[in-house]
């Protein structure tokens, strides 16, 4: 089912006719609660919890249909539709401008495989068109329309109107300004057709297009599911540069923890812990997708790519381990941190004892001669004052003297 907004802060909610009676405190209750919402949500830096929400009501029918689709209201944002046909003897790459006239064409005879990316998937329209014309299964369309997918495949065989397909939803990363960015990408596989679907404009399969281009290549002497493996590839891939970009991170947290640990750093590490939770939640389900197509027995999967999936799966794994890892290093790091602000706790716990029991017989000394009594010893001594600052000084420089040997200074 499609996305919908939440509720805003500031709706109501209708109540009964009892409940209006006695709601005025409580709707201000709630109107101050909300405001401490608001304060506490403020707060938080940049990422959110994720959640699914659908528009469908709990019991509705699955998938969505062409006529749903129709009447499903559109936001007519932007979207750049890029076709590229090949074979092994030459490449076109067109960019899409009437679809209309578009989808009433055929792919060439020369081409082998033809490849349709599209960006963006605000004007239901164009989703409606590529779903009349490959007819792709309800059930598909649904989860290209819904972006909290985890990583999946999904094996379609034909039936009826549908035709044979393999459904793959992905997820890419890239690094925007410093911060992770997860985008699902939603891939069909039919026999000599490959379609995508992309959030937004912008991917990490530049280097494939240019690999189309180039003649004699392997990706252009392979079918579509060779195809499907070198997208994979890549949106896996893209990940190495990634992990190397949080592995500096935490060896300059670690550093600043051990150097000077202060409330910024420990902000720091808990941005990076749920920036890694966000890269294993989605690179982990990755492995059982490139898993399930090594051993799918589908006819749009051919045995030559089943045996390059085998290099993809390596990746896959290792670059868990490798999340795993780090994720345990900024674990790590908040114990080191809290072991640090202990430690600097204690030493000016320390320094502020010794302080103390140095000016225990310095107090002493100054009560005792503080004392208002006519008969006392040195009390007409002429250097009386000075030795009585000698006597102080020599007591505080012993005891002093007397700490760092111990080693407690």
């Amino acid at each position: 089912m499609v996305h919908q907004a939440e509720p805003q802060a500031g709706e109501s909610v209708p109540a009964g006719t009892a409940a209006a009676d006695a709601g005025v405190t409580g709707q201000s209750e709630a109107g101050s609660a909300r405001q401490r919402r608001k304060g506490i949500r403020s707060l938080k830096p940049r990422f959110s919890v994720p959640r699914v929400r659908k528009r469908s009501k709990p019991g509705a029918v699955a998938g969505i249909e062409l006529s749903e689709l129709a009447r499903m209201p559109a936001a007519h944002e932007p979207v750049t539709v890029t076709c590229i046909d090949y074979g092994p003897q030459q490449a076109r790459v067109v960019e899409v401008a009437d679809l209309a006239s578009f989808l009433a064409e055929h792919r060439p005879e020369w081409a082998s495989v033809r490849w349709i990316n599209v960006d963006g998937i605000g004007d239901l329209s164009v989703i409606r068109g590529f779903a009349e014309k490959y007819h792709l299964h309800p059930l598909a369309i649904e989860d290209v329309l819904n972006f909290t997918h985890r990583p999946k495949v999904e094996a379609y065989a034909e039936n009826g109107g549908f035709q044979a397909r393999l459904f793959i939803v992905a997820r890419m990363l890239e690094l925007t300004g410093g911060h992770l960015r997860s985008e699902q990408i939603s891939i069909f596989l039919g026999h000599r057709t490959v379609l995508t679907f992309q959030e937004s404009a912008g991917d990490v399969w530049d280097g494939i297009r240019q690999r189309i281009q180039t003649a004699g290549s392997r990706l252009r002497a392979n079918d579509a599911s060779f195809l499907v493996h070198s997208l994979l590839d890549a949106i896996v891939d893209a990940c190495f540069p990634i992990l190397e970009f949080y592995g500096d991170r935490l060896e300059d947290v670690e550093a600043a923890v051990l150097a000077n640990p202060t409330p910024a750093v420990i902000q720091d590490i808990h941005a990076l812990k749920r920036e890694l939770l966000l890269l294993r939640r989605a690179v982990w389900p990755m492995r059982e997708v490139i898993s399930l197509l090594q051993r799918e027995q589908h006819p749009c999967m051919s045995d030559a790519t089943r045996t390059y999936m085998r290099d993809v799966y390596d990746h896959t794994v290792q670059i868990i381990d490798i999340v795993e890892t780090y994720r345990e290093m900024a674990t790590g790091l908040t114990e080191t941190y809290m072991s640090a602000m202990s430690q600097r706790l204690n030493e000016v716990m320390k320094v502020l004892t010794i302080i103390g029991t140095i000016f225990i017989p310095l107090t002493f000394f100054a009560g005792v001669y503080g004392m208002n009594f006519k008969h006392f010893p040195e009390i007409e001594w002429v250097w009386g004052y000075g030795f009585f600052w000698a006597v102080c000084i020599i007591t505080a420089v012993t005891m002093v003297l007397w700490f760092r040997r111990r080693q407690w200074l």
